[in-house]
């Protein structure tokens, strides 16, 4: 499906003092009011405004100081294996030699802190529960955890349902009544705030009246990992903590386990960008939640050894080429099913619900949104679960707020949906196998009760056209610095039309070109996962491109790239 091309509107930028005018543009069009100092870690929001978390600090640190047990309740995908680690590594900093992790099995437990998972903490002898990126849908679990004696602290950054937990504490700036002003923050972010508090109620108590006080940022490379692998939006200060981790990389200072993720991801770790860990560090992690053990991808962000760290990282590479491959092939099958509907292309349904029985769960999440990107429309993918339950993973596109949506369909369906969370843009459920038609029924029929059809047409914004003189090393180098750069605050898009002086085939289904501008400047440029059966394959065929600027390295010599974001024969 072709996107709309929109350009941002030109604002005024004599705020800001940039040297770089197309840099000041861009800030300027993404809301900066001031100039780069909004992301000195100085500028960081404190702990105090988020609601529950001096009394979690509280219970934390008594736990810490009285020796019991603490089970930190993790998550099977990178925010939560990010947390898990900054919990682990920050309270051991902390003076805690009583802690341990358990991530539930995607497969066996499905999701955050469950009744079934209760014993399994009992028998590691916990004391305290510490759920990250998860427990403000556990409602049933926390009960079970209170009914076994044990103590709850919740920190979250889902969206709360009507009723919360009987947690001994919660932390989630989403909650009502919550002042903090980032409600985008990850779930490490929440994790990674506790530990301040932690540490500054510790301080309070004078733990550290004789040992050297742990220094906490220390960890900012992995939440700045979750930060981008989670996909929030980068307000200023997720920026701050993105940006401040990828210092740590650039400079050398990360955890063994990044650096090696990094290296076998083919990326160097000086020049590590926010990106990086979005598509290559990210998914590596993400893999060993959705096939294997999260564990794996704690143990490498954990471990201190760069020999052990290697050799996990060389295994979830293998893991995420797995994924990779099984994504392919129910990536095949599902276009298959809509092939068979026969779809007009100008009358498509507001929205998709698909179903195959021998599609992977752990793979559903990024089937549906491959199948959000091609269509651009909101997609459920569901998996064969246990006990006849099909286990749905939900993607959404902007306007339309997936977690509120199942809630409205929960509502005029009583029963229909078994349980639900999630996020505005991404969600999961589970609904019992035999009402898989009647839920893609429902579903279909409250996406067009509600969505304005206008929001189904996708939209590239993009921040004008450049000159050949724009188009520089120097520009592309200005926009990496620029950074960080990802979800709502997004990497700069430009359009403009060329001429393809030269085209071929890479790697099967990426369209490699030679490009000249009306004034016969020659740009190299890729396009990835074209569709190439409706690609032209005619010479000196004239295009509109919607692209990113790149910096190409090759044998050791630089150039421009155009990064090739949509592609339109004139």
């Amino acid at each position: 499906m072709m996107h709309k091309i929109e350009r941002r509107p030109k604002v005024d930028d004599s705020h800001l003092n940039h040297p770089h005018p197309l840099i000041k543009q861009l800030y300027a069009r993404r809301g900066v009011l001031a100039e780069q100092e909004q992301l000195h870690p100085s500028k960081l929001l404190r702990p105090d405004n988020m609601k529950g978390i001096q009394l979690a600090a509280k219970l934390v640190a008594e736990a810490i100081v009285s020796g019991k047990k603490i089970v930190i309740i993790g998550d099977f995908d990178a925010d939560g294996a990010t947390s898990t680690a900054v919990c682990l590594l920050a309270l051991r900093a902390l003076g805690c030699s009583n802690v341990d992790y358990l991530i539930p099995n995607r497969f066996d437990y499905g999701y955050g802190l469950s009744p079934e998972l209760v014993p399994l903490a009992k028998q590691q002898g916990a004391d305290l529960l510490l759920t990250v990126d998860n427990g403000i849908s556990s409602i049933e679990g926390v009960e079970a955890a209170k009914q076994a004696g044990l103590q709850v602290v919740i920190t979250d950054h889902h969206l709360p349902g009507e009723n919360l937990p009987r947690a001994d504490a919660i932390v989630n700036p989403n909650q009502h009544g919550c002042m903090f002003a980032s409600k985008s923050i990850a779930g490490c972010g929440v994790a990674f705030y506790l530990m301040l508090a932690i540490r500054s109620e510790l301080r309070q108590q004078g733990a550290f009246a004789h040992r050297p006080e742990p220094n906490l940022s220390e960890l900012l490379d992995i939440v700045a990992l979750g930060t981008v692998a989670d996909v929030v939006a980068l307000d200023a200060n997720n920026r701050i903590l993105v940006q401040a981790g990828l210092r740590r990389v650039r400079q050398g200072k990360c955890r063994p386990g990044i650096t090696s993720l990094l290296e076998v991801a083919k990326r160097q770790p000086w020049k590590t960008v926010a990106s990086d860990f979005g598509f290559a560090v990210g998914p590596r992690i993400n893999a060993a939640g959705r096939l294997d053990e999260m564990s794996h991808g704690v143990e490498l962000l954990i471990s201190d050894n760069p020999l052990l760290a290697r050799q996990l990282a060389e295994e979830l590479d293998g893991l995420n080429a797995e994924r990779r491959d099984i994504e392919q092939g129910m990536q095949e099958q599902a276009l298959v099913q809509l092939q068979k509907l026969d779809l007009d292309p100008e009358q498509l349904p507001f929205g998709f619900a698909l179903y195959q029985s021998d599609w992977h769960q752990g793979v559903i999440g990024i089937l549906a949104s491959r199948i959000k990107e091609r269509y651009h429309r909101p997609v459920v993918v569901f998996a064969n679960g246990d006990q006849g339950q099909l286990k749905g993973s939900c993607r959404s596109i902007k306007g339309v707020h997936m977690r509120d949506l199942l809630e409205l369909l929960n509502s005029r369906h009583p029963g229909l949906i078994i349980k639900f969370g999630g996020h505005a843009m991404a969600a999961g459920l589970s609904i019992d196998a035999s009402r898989f038609d009647e839920f893609q029924q429902a579903f279909t029929r409250v996406l067009e009760e509600t969505v304005d059809p206008s929001l189904l047409t996708g939209i590239i914004l993009s921040d004008g056209s450049l000159t050949g003189s724009q188009i520089t090393l120097e520009t592309a180098f200005a926009i990496r610095e620029a950074g960080p750069w990802g979800q709502g605050f997004e990497e700069p898009v430009f359009d403009g039309v060329f001429t393809i002086v030269q085209q071929r085939i890479v790697g099967e289904k990426h369209l490699k070109l030679i490009l000249d501008t009306p004034c016969g400047q020659s740009f190299d440029a890729i396009a990835f996962n074209i569709d190439l059966k409706a690609w032209p394959n005619n010479q000196a065929t004239q295009v509109e491109l919607a692209y990113r600027l790149d910096v190409n390295e090759f044998r050791g010599a630089q150039s421009v790239q155009l990064m090739v974001e949509q592609i339109t024969a004139l």
